[in-house]
C-alpha cells in the first residue's frame, strides 16, 4: 500500500510539470505536443524495443493501481475484523485522523471513477472525444468548457485529499514517523505537496478557459 501508493505520487508530480508545458510563452502548444510525442518514442532504445517504453511505463502504474487497490480492500477488510463496531471516541490526532483519512476510503473509489473518465478523454479514444489531431488541441478543446474545469477540479481536489493522507500514511508505515517533530515535518511535508499538486494541474485548465492559451 505504501510503496505503491508512493510511486503513483511520483507519476502525479511528473505528469503535473509536463502539463505546465502548455503554459510556455509562445511555444507552449509545441513544447507539450512534442513532449507527448517523446513519451511514445524510443526512450531505452535499444534497451527496449521501438515503442515499447510507453507500454512498459503504463504497465507499471497499472499493477501499483491494482495493487494499491488490492491492498486497501484487505487492510479494510482486516479493520474490519479487528473492530466489528464503532468507536465510541475518536481521539482528535491530526493528520491521522484528519478530513482526508475519514474520506481515503470512499476517495478512493471516486477517485478510481473519474480516473477512467480522465483516461478515456485524453489517452484512450481522445480524437473521438475532443474531436482534435494534436495532443496541445485535444487539452484546449477539453479545457475551454467551463463545466469540464470544474469536474477536473473536483477530481484534483479528490486526488489531493487522497495524496495528503496517503503521503503521511506511507511514510509513517514505513518507518518514518519516529518522533513528534517527524510527524510534523511528514505532515507539512503531506500538505505542501498537496497543494503543489493542486495549483499545478490547475493552473493549466484556468489558463485555457481565461483565453491566456489558444
Amino acid at each position: 500500500m505504501a510503496v505503491t501508493g508512493l510511486v503513483l505520487i511520483c507519476f502525479l508530480l511528473m505528469h503535473c510539470f509536463g502539463n505546465l508545458k502548455l503554459l510556455l510563452p509562445g511555444a507552449g502548444k509545441a513544447e507539450f505536443n512534442e513532449y507527448a510525442e517523446f513519451l511514445k518514442g524510443d526512450i531505452l532504445y535499444p534497451i527496449v524495443p521501438h515503442g515499447w517504453f510507453i507500454w512498459i511505463f503504463r504497465l507499471v502504474l497499472l499493477v501499483c493501481a491494482v495493487l494499491h487497490m488490492y491492498s486497501a480492500i484487505v487492510l479494510w477488510q482486516r479493520a474490519s475484523k479487528a473492530t466489528p463496531g464503532k468507536y465510541a471516541v475518536h481521539k482528535a490526532l491530526a493528520p491521522t485522523y484528519s478530513y482526508a483519512a475519514r474520506t481515503q476510503r470512499w476517495g478512493g473509489i471516486i477517485l478510481a471513477l473519474l480516473l477512467i473518465w480522465h483516461l478515456i478523454q485524453f489517452t484512450i479514444a481522445p480524437q473521438a472525444v475532443n474531436g482534435q489531431a494534436t495532443p496541445a488541441d485535444n487539452v484546449i478543446a477539453a479545457f475551454s468548457q467551463w463545466y469540464y474545469v470544474l469536474i477536473y477540479a473536483v477530481f484534483m481536489a479528490v486526488v489531493c485529499l487522497h495524496v495528503m493522507h496517503g503521503f503521511w500514511s506511507a511514510f509513517a508505515t514505513l518507518g518514518a514517523n519516529t518522533s513528534a517533530k517527524a510527524q510534523r515535518v511528514l505532515s507539512v511535508l503531506a500538505h505542501l505537496i498537496s497543494i503543489l499538486l493542486f495549483v499545478g494541474f490547475l493552473a493549466t485548465p484556468i489558463a485555457i478557459l481565461g483565453g491566456l492559451v489558444a
